[in-house]
């Protein structure tokens, strides 16, 4: 079983994407089933509608799972365990106040040491937990030995004792924390492999410890992806539009061709060009890159491009308005110099529109309608141009520059000639 456990709390972000994908594509190839899971505890910060807007974009892309879970659903076993665990005296409970614990973080960083808890309230006596009134956490005591993890891109990873501290599981108000929840979750999931991006990997030794500490004897493997780098080298955060899937999509992206790219980055595909499908059959989790990968918004352009040129003509006429097949192709022509839906729709749109003519033009523009209007129908452009030449003694660029605005809207473009042939016949409707 793999998961893919996003939080409702924003936009999702292509690195979250990139996470499902991968999740997706090592599920179809191990024929294990992929489980949603919506992380929801962090009940402040939720936002109303991301679940479910989490969901369409997994179908927009075509990801397939099983199941979707909330956590909050789970937590009277999150509540259960962190009990099983205090029993065993494997977990104790905690009575040092926030502002205590800050003084600590606060010294250790003038000392310039790591901060890790002191276990002031490792040893406390019964008696005293029992009479104790005072609000208090719930702590896991920290390993005592070397914690191992197996890891898909970078190798095995071994994290010392000395670098784990008795960390808080359930907080004050008796909600789990997000690695204890995380780790109970995998668990009753019978999760067998986590991909998620690397900086999750100071929570991985302390989610194995949580397991090991329940008696749980699966060992969990995972594989912790580089992080995406914006223009600048710095990490993609949300202040980069490009990072957001919903802004991609809206800026003419396909999600065909953004899994392509987010596939493709800080991988070796046998092809540059390629669906979901495809990389099913090659992918290799074990030969991704360890270095970052560097989000390059152009090479996305240039592979939504292809992407585009792919589709049969009667969709691509869809995205730009249409449902007709002629459209298409003439799209198809504007793919030279578009490379989104977004782009591509810009050229299309002023064909159909009043066209604005420069002043310069606008005389001759006048009696070149004027003469379109009266014109026979011409299936060939030479044809139709020589017609239209003789009969308003226009010449030159005072023939050549109003045609163009009288029938693309826009001063420069592709050949008439190669639009000519797609919009023929409609001269009579887009001719004003």
């Amino acid at each position: 079983m793999l998961r893919f456990a996003p939080s409702p709390t924003g936009d999702m972000h292509i690195g979250n994407l990139r996470v499902a994908l991968f999740n997706y594509i090592v599920a179809e190839q191990k024929k294990e089933d992929l489980i949603v899971r919506i992380e929801d505890t962090d009940k402040e910060r939720n936002i109303e509608g991301k679940d479910q807007e989490i969901l369409d974009i997994l179908a927009l892309f075509d990801i397939k799972y099983s199941q979707v879970i909330h956590q909050s659903q789970n937590i009277r076993f999150h509540s259960a365990m962190a009990l099983q665990l205090v029993h065993e005296k494997k977990a104790f409970s905690c009575f040092c106040s926030p502002e205590w614990l800050e003084k600590k973080r606060q010294e250790a960083k003038e000392a310039k040491k790591p901060y890790r808890y002191d276990d002031a309230c490792a040893s406390l006596p019964d008696e005293l937990v029992i009479d104790n009134m005072n609000p208090f956490t719930i702590r896991l005591k920290k390993p005592e030995t070397d914690v191992v993890i197996k890891d898909y891109i970078k190798g095995e990873v071994i994290f010392k004792p000395q670098d784990i501290d008795s960390f808080i599981i359930m907080r004050q108000d008796k909600t789990p924390t997000y690695n204890f929840a995380c780790a109970v979750d995998d668990m009753l999931s019978d999760i067998s492999i986590v991909i998620r991006g690397e900086d999750h990997m100071s929570n991985t030794p302390k989610q194995d410890h949580i397991r090991a500490s329940l008696n749980y004897d699966k060992k969990i493997e995972y594989a912790h992806l580089p992080i995406i780098l914006n223009d600048y080298g710095k990490k993609m955060s949300k202040r980069d539009d490009a990072s957001s899937v919903k802004w991609l999509l809206e800026e003419g992206y396909l999600p065909s061709a953004i899994a392509n790219y987010l596939i493709l980055i800080g991988n070796k595909p046998p092809c540059e060009i390629f669906t979901l499908q495809d990389a099913i059959e090659w992918f290799d989790l074990s030969k991704i890159s360890k270095s970052p990968a560097r989000f390059d918004i152009n090479m996305l352009k240039h592979i939504n491009k292809e992407h585009l040129k792919n589709l049969d003509a009667k969709e691509l006429s869809r995205y730009v308005g249409f449902a007709d097949a002629e459209i298409g192709e003439l799209a198809r022509v504007y793919l030279e110099e578009a490379g989104t839906t977004k782009e591509l729709k810009s050229k299309i749109a002023p064909i159909f529109a009043k066209k604005e003519i420069p002043e310069e033009f606008a005389e001759s523009a006048k009696i070149m309608v004027e003469t379109i209007k009266n014109a026979p129908y011409f299936e060939e452009y030479n044809d139709f141009k020589n017609y239209i030449m003789k009969e308003s003694g226009l010449k030159g660029k005072n023939f050549f520059k109003p045609l163009r605005y009288v029938l693309t809207g826009a001063g420069h473009g592709p050949d008439v000639a190669d639009i000519y042939k797609y919009l023929k016949n409609y001269i009579g409707g887009i001719v004003k």
